[in-house]
């Protein structure tokens, strides 16, 4: 069963056992207390140079503050996938307020790079929790908070960094099993977690709003930049295929159309599966060929030179300068050869058995 924490009225569903939601949420359901200057749908435009795209339905986008930050609107409240930098914080908040007047109540960290959960701090101040039943009054400080969701490698990397990150900041709630379901449909959608392990790195959530049919992925997926895999975080360019692959596993193509579901990247426009299959291929293609020269004893200097990237650098041209070819063809070559090292060996003079047919 997953292990998680929670500060007040509980929402989560963990294997079989299903937490009381408070009594506010059983409640007559009601529209969202919405501002004049709300955005319509399917509009787009810019606050503070954040740029808020409405994805579909209750969902919107907000690009610029960082990484990318998904915004489910719901009656009660708001749920952030991710936060932005911190720098950005108040524009995020002033971005928000064009798309509902009501608080922040969860932010789900996809990993623990600051463009993702720099913001957390501040934008956890300005939302509050649900409370209710017995938590009522029992706290003059509990609901004061919006809850801080990740999985627990966030917070144990979170909780260890050095200088110390404010306890407001870290994750309240974790999980640490392979996927992680919100409870109910209370706030418009199902909203689900899917631990990728050792991806772009060893804590990667990947966020499906299922009633709406968009997935935000985090690093994971990016129409930007080769993949940042973070090595010294636990990310692997196995573990990011294997992700990718998930990805375009849960996601379903429009028939004959590019559309179905939609992706919100960590970095870059808005996407659907196609999108990420291209993506997947194309690191693939690297990863194998990077292998094979691994295979044949070429160096890390060697690999460079044989440009193992080129045909696919003319896309990445732009941001060449922030995560250049060679350093990603440097992160797969360090990849593979840690996991080449980690293989056990034969003993001598016997040879490794086959490998079990699937």
């Amino acid at each position: 069963m997953s292990r998680f924490s929670k500060r007040a009225g509980g929402f989560l569903l963990l294997g079989a056992a299903l937490v009381t939601l408070p009594p506010l949420l059983h409640a007559q359901r009601r529209e969202p207390q919405t501002m004049a200057t709300v955005l319509p749908p399917n509009s787009a435009r810019t606050v503070e140079g954040i740029k808020i795209l409405n994805v579909r339905n209750n969902v919107w986008a907000l690009m610029g503050a960082g990484g990318n930050i998904t915004a489910l609107v719901f009656p009660e409240g708001l749920l952030l996938v991710d936060s932005g930098l911190e720098a950005s914080a108040d524009k995020v908040l002033a971005a928000l307020k064009t798309i509902s007047d009501q608080p922040i109540t969860y932010i789900i960290n996809t990993h623990v790079h600051p463009d993702h959960v720099g913001g957390n701090l501040k934008l956890a101040k300005s939302g509050r929790q649900f409370v209710g039943g017995n938590v009522v009054g029992s706290d003059p400080d509990i609901g004061k908070l919006a809850e801080v969701i990740a999985n627990e490698e966030v917070l144990n990397r979170m909780s260890a960094a050095t200088p110390s990150i404010p306890s407001d900041a870290i994750p309240a709630t974790t999980y640490h099993t392979p996927y992680l379901k919100l409870s109910t449909l209370y706030h418009g959608d199902g909203v689900e977690l899917f631990w990728e392990q050792k991806a772009h790195t060893d804590g990667d959530t990947v966020v499906w709003f299922r009633k709406n049919d968009i997935i935000a992925t985090g690093d994971i997926f990016s129409t930007t930049n080769y993949p940042r895999i973070d090595l010294e975080r636990g990310g692997s360019i196995n573990g990011e295929i294997d992700a990718l692959n998930h990805i375009i596993d849960v996601a379903f193509p429009e028939f004959r159309l590019e559309n179905g579901t939609l992706i919100v990247p960590g970095h870059g426009r808005l996407c659907d599966v196609a999108d990420v299959a291209y993506y997947r291929d194309m690191v693939t293609v690297i990863r194998d060929r990077v292998q094979a020269a691994i295979k044949q004893g070429k160096t890390l200097d060697q690999v460079k030179a044989s440009k193992p990237t080129l045909d696919y650098d003319g896309y990445y041209k732009e941001n060449a300068a922030q995560y250049s070819p060679d350093q990603f063809v440097e992160v797969v070559y360090k990849s593979l050869s840690q996991t080449v090292k980690s293989e056990p060996k034969a003993p001598a003079g016997k040879q490794a058995a086959p490998a079990k047919k699937k």
